[in-house]
């Protein structure tokens, strides 16, 4: 199939795309920069030449890019847990899912493949094969729950809109300094020493792609794919960095009183600091892991993905920053040089 994917320069995106490339299907790509294509595509050995420059909420430039198509991968969107960014992904993410899945739906394409996230999902109370919508309110968890109502009003409708809902996305190969790349950064440096109780899931980006290219089957009808990983505290977290790397880092477990309090002071210095430093402890994260939603047993096992160990999609993702020069060699420990 001829597939339009948007946000494939993106993490999940140029993992994604790769894997539908190498599962036989033709891609086109609807991007704002064409010269990050190359940059992004680098470590797959592969350069996307099909291109549309425009941007997701220009409904002539997404036209344009369904021209043609049989099937949509739509993975744009903004990912950030820093409230600095609440505008730019209040006026984005749901905007970006009406013009692109509406445009997709009107052309009658088959699947048209929807990339949310668990945080949707993430709740008081638990979850179940309902998938229930998730109750933090803050700016990118009402981001992603809006964008669902999206998704769920065509799927209401029987248009075969697939929603993936991945974890937290860790792993090699991140085209910018996203999230968790930061976020292992700062722990490798020694310099986030604390966690909230309570706790997430951590999915690598290699298992996401491998359903979504498991997924791009016409015919089907609407789904909505879990894809959780490994369900992740502090100490899971920290005992996986600390087993790839062979070092002693260690961290403090704050009860969520506490946890709130310190993010909530983070905040107010944040924007006092000069330049796009930002450390990676805010308020929506622990608002996330308190809920402490857990999604295990929700992935549907029918789609041959097999799920890797939380600790080699560490070990990959930390052994690719130090050769990539995203941290200095020996924050990697006995992964140096590999």
């Amino acid at each position: 199939m001829k597939v339009m994917v948007t946000g494939a320069t993106g993490f999940v995106g140029s993992h994604a795309t790769a894997a539908l490339m190498r599962a036989g299907h033709e891609v086109r790509l609807l991007v704002r920069r064409p010269d990050q294509v190359p940059r992004s595509f680098a470590p797959f050995g592969i350069v996307p030449t099909d291109l549309v420059v425009g941007d997701i909420l220009d409904e002539a430039a997404v036209a344009s890019a369904l021209d043609g198509c049989d099937a949509v991968l739509h993975s744009a969107a903004i990912y950030s847990l820093n409230a600095a960014d609440a505008e730019v992904m209040g006026n984005t993410n749901v905007a970006a899912a009406q013009v692109v899945l509406g445009a997709a739906v009107a052309r009658k394409l088959d699947p048209i493949l929807h990339i949310s996230s668990t945080v949707a999902l993430t709740r008081f109370g638990g979850t179940d094969s309902s998938l229930p919508l998730g109750d933090v309110t803050l700016p990118y968890s009402r981001s992603k729950v809006e964008s669902e109502k999206v998704a769920r009003a065509f799927q209401d409708q029987g248009a075969p809109v697939v929603t993936v809902y991945p974890g937290t996305v860790y792993g090699p190969d991140d085209p910018y300094n996203g999230e968790q790349t930061e976020r292992v950064k700062w722990i490798l440096r020694g310099a986030l020493g604390a966690f909230p109780q309570g706790a997430a899931h951590a999915v690598d980006v290699r298992e996401v792609a491998a359903v979504i290219a498991a997924a791009m089957e016409p015919g089907l009808g609407p789904r909505r794919l879990v894809v959780p990983g490994t369900h992740v505290d502090g100490d899971v977290l920290f005992a996986a960095v600390n087993a790839a790397t062979g070092r002693r880092l260690r961290h403090l477990k704050l009860p969520t009183p506490v946890a709130r309090t310190v993010v909530k002071t983070i905040a107010a210095v944040q924007p006092r600091i000069p330049g796009d430093w930002h450390y990676p402890a805010d308020l929506e994260a622990v608002e996330l892991s308190v809920r402490d939603t857990d999604f295990t047993g929700l992935f549907d096992e029918t789609l041959g993905v097999r799920a890797r160990p939380f600790v080699n999609t560490i070990a990959d993702q930390i052994a690719w920053m130090a050769r990539a020069g995203r941290i200095p060699e020996r924050h990697a420990g006995v992964l140096a040089g590999r």
